[in-house]
């Protein structure tokens, strides 16, 4: 039966937590997902991906970078891709020396995780990459983020707000990559998962979830999402259906 462990990890001097979902079979492939920029692990689409990873004995770990959920350290603008990638190289490393887990299988992302894992592995490959609706650069959804965020999350979007990234020029090293994105995304224009996929090299793919928006609130997106990311890390991973 699969089970869930919390883990803690050190990254540049903060305690970050994480869950990992482990399916019943030893020393599975393990899979690290990152959150959205002012998300936490506790995401429904995290969750659902480490439960259908498990089914196929593929392990999960969903974890807050710093300044988000259960993780020490605070949100700022200044060099926040630069320290979500070392959050996550540093997940990594946790991850190769955690005795119940075996290699690294790949990376998912959504939204500014998305672009995490996409600059991450532009210097340090990986087996297999998915993101969901992830921005190439800040500067075609900061006035859609700034209309959007209301309650809790303005004060948390204040301290970010001259976030500037580009990682463009990256997104010819990648492969290996699926790329999924709504097609009426309100806050990340659906033109950013087009030239990712543009870029990318082969093995790629691109889904575009039907008059889906940025949270994946349609129940049949919803549905399909965790049986597209099983399908693609099979075909990666060479695993049989």
């Amino acid at each position: 039966m699969p089970t869930r462990q919390t883990i803690h990890f050190m990254s540049d001097g903060f305690r970050l937590t994480g869950t990992l979902h482990l399916p019943d079979t030893p020393s599975p492939p393990v899979v690290i997902g990152c959150h959205g920029l002012l998300a936490d692990r506790q995401s429904p689409k995290q969750i659902a991906l480490g439960e259908a990873l498990n089914q196929i004995d593929i392990a999960y770990l969903r974890f807050d970078h710093r300044g988000c959920g259960d993780s020490q350290g605070t949100l700022s603008s200044d060099g926040l891709l630069q320290s979500r990638c070392r959050d996550l190289y540093h997940a990594m490393q946790t991850m190769q020396t955690h005795i119940a887990v075996g290699p690294l299988a790949g990376l998912f992302g959504s939204s500014f995780g998305g672009t995490v894992v996409m600059a991450a592995a532009a210097e340090h490959p990986v087996p297999c990459i998915i993101t969901y609706a992830a921005p190439i650069n800040s500067h075609a959804i900061e006035r859609a983020a700034a209309r959007r965020i209301h309650g809790p999350q303005q004060s948390a979007l204040k301290q970010i707000e001259n976030l500037t990234f580009d990682i463009g020029p990256r997104l010819g090293a990648l492969r290996n990559i699926l790329v999924i994105h709504g097609e009426n995304d309100e806050i990340v224009p659906v033109s950013h998962a087009r030239r990712i996929y543009d870029l990318a090299a082969e093995p790629k793919h691109l889904i575009i979830q039907k008059a889906g928006d940025h949270r994946m609130g349609a129940p049949h997106h919803q549905r399909q999402f965790p049986l597209d990311c099983i399908d693609w890390f099979r075909r990666m991973s060479g695993l049989q259906a």
